[in-house]
């Protein structure tokens, strides 16, 4: 298997829960199992993060679980039959005090706020994008629309506002009670779905932090940007935040197709820029669903993501219900290995005009600054937190970082940076030692052997958080 910088996460689902099938994923390259909280029960999820556990254990690799909360459903409600086929120019209401099934003429919401969110003249987008409707008028509880683009309506599809504007909050009861079913299991990463800004974040951390207190964790917070609102927010958001999901397809239903490719490139920019993740999401090997082989416009996609910098790609129907979870894995692996081979390293312009405040943030840009020009065959942070390896992997460098921690929250948490290959080691208190046991633990696996340049970090006195202050250039014996 070819060495790959860029991770790859994976949506669990009826396809991929067998144990074996998912022990062969994680084997051809998942780093990442997301758990999907809009389908399944609590104790769906439960099982299914111990499912992950054991298949991690048995493949010989930590993955990181994210879950993925569900976020307020701004949907239709039901029909009679189960659909209606919309022609243009017909009249539809959308009426949030309608109590039975929907029919031809209008159909009842679960989002009840609808009627107080719109206005004639706005234009509304169902299930994707594939229906539109403009609204004439509201009367009371009801949302009276013409049909513009036709096509078939079914159950529980869901509403989005040409331009934004809808005001459900990102966190509802739901995701409260699913925050803490996540957080029984330490999910090490919660996704947050729809947030405006980051007030919706922080509340999301507030949250998370209280339901994981009993057991001491703290998972990671991925804002999923999918709503136009967080745009102009997006700086606020990432601050407040641990990593953002390039979310392309509500986003695109409210902003426009044709703005989402230059808007993914800059979000990628900025995170990489304010020290953050992002995973880039939605359609990404789509017609593998179906088919064993990617369209050349997918391999593009995914190519052009891993050449943006983005730490992951992500699937979501594809390996959840998709007929070729394990082949689609073994495609996206390679497109990304192909693609990092292209990738340009500007390492010196990374670091022309920035200044560092920190110790450890220097030492970090130190090593990689001297293992790009030394030719080193390895970077190798000693980490508690993880902050090390975090800030050197926000910089291109075809040399990989292998982070050495003590702590497994840690390694599973850096299972999403890009080219960081986290390990579990212990570590002595006693720092030459402490080096020697990294050089033997890397020989052991194969990293680097007799004559071979790595470079290392530590922090003196050892195992302090945030104590990164020593660099050192080892020739292995």
């Amino acid at each position: 298997m070819a060495r790959r910088s860029t991770k790859i996460v994976a949506t669990l689902g009826p396809a991929s829960s067998d144990p074996d099938l998912l022990e062969q994923m994680i084997r051809a390259g998942v780093n990442v199992v997301r758990l999907n909280f809009s389908h399944g029960k609590a104790q769906d999820h439960i099982d299914r993060a111990t499912l992950v556990r054991a298949a991690a254990q048995r493949a010989s690799r930590e993955v990181a679980i994210m879950a993925d909360l569900q976020g307020p459903k701004i949907r239709v409600g039901k029909f009679a039959e189960g659909k209606v086929f919309l022609e243009p120019g017909m009249k539809f209401v959308l009426d949030a005090s309608r109590a039975e099934p929907g029919d031809i003429r209008g159909v009842g919401l679960d989002y009840k706020e609808l009627p107080r969110d719109v206005k004639a003249g706005d234009v509304l987008l169902l299930n994707d994008g594939l229906i539109v409707l403009t609204v004439e008028a509201v009367k009371g509880e009801q949302v009276h629309t013409v049909v513009k683009l036709g096509g078939e309506l079914s159950n529980n599809k869901g509403i989005n506002k040409q331009g934004g504007g809808l005001t459900a909050p990102a966190l509802t009861a739901k995701d409260m009670e699913d925050i803490r079913t996540a957080m029984g299991f330490q999910a090490d990463y919660v996704a947050v779905s729809f947030p405006k800004n980051a007030t919706d974040m922080e509340m999301a951390r507030q949250l998370c932090n209280v339901a994981g207190a009993e057991y001491r964790h703290k998972p990671g917070l991925i804002a999923k940007i999918e709503r136009a609102e967080a745009i102009p927010n997006l700086e606020s958001i990432l601050k407040a935040s641990d990593g953002i999901m390039v979310a392309r397809g509500d986003l695109a239903v409210e902003v426009g197709n044709a703005a989402v490719p230059a808007l993914q490139k800059r979000m990628i920019r900025l995170a990489r820029q304010c020290d953050k993740l992002v995973i880039t999401a939605t359609q990404m090997m789509e017609s593998m669903i179906t088919n064993p082989v990617p369209t050349r416009a997918e391999v593009s996609d995914v190519a052009n993501a891993v050449l943006d910098g983005t730490d992951a790609v992500m699937l979501s129907a594809e390996t959840a219900a998709g007929k070729f979870p394990l082949e689609t894995i073994i495609e996206m692996a390679n497109i990304c290995a192909e693609a990092e081979m292209a990738e340009d390293v500007k390492l010196d312009a990374d670091f022309t005009g920035m200044d560092f405040q920190r110790i450890d943030q220097s030492i970090a840009m130190g090593a990689l600054f001297t293992a790009h020009h030394l030719g080193c065959k390895a970077i190798v942070a000693l980490t508690d937190s993880g902050s090390t390896a975090l800030w050197m992997s926000r910089h291109r460098i075809h040399i990989p970082i292998y982070a050495l921690t003590p702590k497994l929250v840690t390694q599973r948490k850096m299972a999403l940076y890009r080219n960081v290959r986290p390990l579990l080691m212990d570590q002595s208190a006693e720092r030459d030692m402490a080096l020697g046991e990294a050089e033997a633990h890397l020989k052991k696996r194969g990293i680097v052997s007799s004559g071979d340049i790595y470079a290392i970090t530590c922090g003196e006195p050892m195992g302090a958080p945030g104590g990164t202050n020593m660099l050192k250039i080892c020739r292995v014996g």
